[in-house]
């Protein structure tokens, strides 16, 4: 599954925020420097859809607040349904 998401760094706290547009919101509280915002990134995907971290990937975008990311070994309804969206 590719997911295509929006990052709000420094976000005030870490959790998937809704849907804006197209693109699934993440909000973390780290800094977009040294791929920190990515790793949290990843971390909240992860708690959120409640699988390992080296399921989820970075696919593009490494330093933009829009990426792409993909989810290995899920299916959309699946993703959808544990995502609330």
């Amino acid at each position: 599954v590719l997911l295509s998401i929006r990052v709000v760094p420094r976000g005030g706290k870490n959790a998937v925020d809704g849907v804006r547009g197209d693109a699934l919101l993440i909000r973390v509280t780290a800094p977009p420097e040294d791929g920190k915002a990515n790793a949290a990134v990843i971390e909240v995907l992860s708690r959120a859809l409640k699988i390992v971290k080296s399921r989820v990937r970075l696919e593009r975008g490494e330093t933009s607040r829009e990426k792409l990311l993909r989810i290995c070994g899920a299916d959309a309804r699946e993703v959808a349904t544990r995502l609330g969206v």
